[in-house]
């Protein structure tokens, strides 16, 4: 195999409904896909029960290696505080090093509610000497000046965490970036937009290697989760890969389609739609197929 192939989905395991039959159907999408890394956000944990993400593993075909991270909500919201919520990161192979960072937040405009208080993350994984970062901006749409911040501090902590003279791959960094292709902090990311008299570049898996034509909404009120939340359609979970410039086409985005889409066993995965995206790696080892 000369190529990396990583799934991103937010699965809702705590906010949504019947996490009990949809975790069944996030596993045989896992199974199907095969991927070798795999991002989840909306992941919990508790003292009382098995940590989401864990319960996932568990039951798939694949030997994962796996790390979590979350925060507890703001006082208000969750009842038991030893619950955290957050990202996970699966790999095919050993996690050397992870690593849990808060994102920034500026609550000057916020309304009291305590949503508008969650503390949002950045979880880190490094693995067959790749660096991988699942992360979850804040939520509200009217929050742009958060994500803004945020978008900018991911950058700051990617290039922190990543040296490309050692890493087969530029960074890949997915997620649930509750912004769309057009918000300035996607177009900072893709290198688009200047923010702050700053610019980077990462390639927007979907943009590059999508089906052409077709906008790659990741809600939809086609989906029954989602559509109860009355909300219109939207392109807002995203696979980044870091600049391929020079690297031989190890990093280049290949193939970009959706993922946990369509019912494999009679329920919809999440409200949100997943990716699967296919990353060129020519110089992929033999010995890391596995």
């Amino acid at each position: 195999m000369s190529g990396l192939r990583v799934v991103q989905l937010n699965v809702g395991s705590l906010i949504e409904p019947h996490w009990d039959r949809r975790r069944h159907e996030v596993v045989a999408w896992l199974d199907r896909l095969e991927p070798d890394i795999v991002c989840l956000q909306e992941v919990w944990e508790d003292s009382t029960g098995a940590n989401t993400a864990g319960w996932l593993v568990e039951r798939a075909a694949t030997d994962w290696h796996w790390c979590f991270g979350g925060f507890a909500f703001p006082e208000g919201i969750w009842p038991d505080p030893s619950m955290r919520f957050g990202s996970a990161i699966l790999s095919r192979w050993p996690i050397d090093h992870h690593e849990l960072v808060p994102l920034p937040v500026d609550h000057r405009d916020d309304p009291p509610h305590p949503v508008y208080r969650l503390q949002m993350e950045l979880l880190h994984a490094r693995t067959a000497r790749i660096d991988v970062f699942s992360t979850h901006l804040a939520p509200p749409p009217a929050q742009a000046y958060h994500r803004v911040h945020q978008a900018l501090f991911v950058d700051d902590a990617v290039r922190a965490r990543h040296d490309p003279a050692t890493s087969p791959l530029p960074p890949i960094v997915c997620g649930d970036f509750n912004a769309e292709p057009e918000s300035d902090e996607m177009r900072f990311l893709t290198s688009t937009a200047v923010l702050r008299d700053r610019s980077t570049f990462f390639q927007d898996a979907w943009k590059v290697a999508g089906p052409e034509g077709d906008p790659g909404w990741t809600q939809h009120p086609d989906n029954e989760l989602y559509a109860a939340l009355g909300l219109p359609r939207k392109r807002i979970d995203y696979v980044l890969v870091g600049d391929p410039f020079g690297r031989n086409g190890n990093g280049l985005v290949q193939r970009a389609r959706l993922a946990c889409h369509e019912p494999v066993t009679g329920i919809v995965a999440s409200d949100h739609y997943g990716l699967v995206v296919d990353i060129g790696w020519p110089d992929r080892a033999e010995g890391a197929s596995s």
